[in-house]
């Protein structure tokens, strides 16, 4: 199933959505440790990161400095789309708030300051508004 690349379709059908529980992004050196699920894995030369539940995190011992809400935008975005993320994260830094993107196969994903994933939703529905 093709995404879709049309970015006014893309904003006005985002319809983003507040996973529950709050993750942090965390790193280790060797594989993913025993019992850990994470939501998302990003492999770079220095190690692995984990995106995972805050309490899987203190489960496994992992370090960490940032606690997140996971935000996920409902439309199906091709992953060759034009200026989603550019939109999603202007507005948010309009507002000051950080916004760290993960683009899956049919989704985005977005990890926002945990204190601020409310104002983050409410943003981004009302962008999703005012673009259709």
């Amino acid at each position: 199933m093709t995404g879709e690349s049309d970015l006014r379709a893309l904003l006005s059908g985002m319809r983003p959505e507040l996973n529950p529980g709050r993750y942090v992004f965390s790193f280790v050196t060797g594989g993913v440790p025993e019992g850990l699920a994470p939501v998302v894995t990003v492999t770079e030369p220095e190690g692995l990161t984990l995106v995972v539940p805050e309490e899987a995190a203190d489960a496994a011992g992992l370090a960490y400095d940032y606690v997140a809400g996971w935000i996920t935008l409902r439309a199906h975005s091709a992953l060759d789309a034009v200026g989603l993320t550019a939109s999603v994260s202007q507005a948010l830094a309009d507002a000051g708030l950080s916004c760290n993107v993960v683009a899956g196969f049919h989704h985005d994903h977005l990890f926002v300051p945990h204190e601020h994933s409310a104002r983050a939703v409410d943003l981004l529905e009302e962008l999703s508004r005012s673009t259709a």
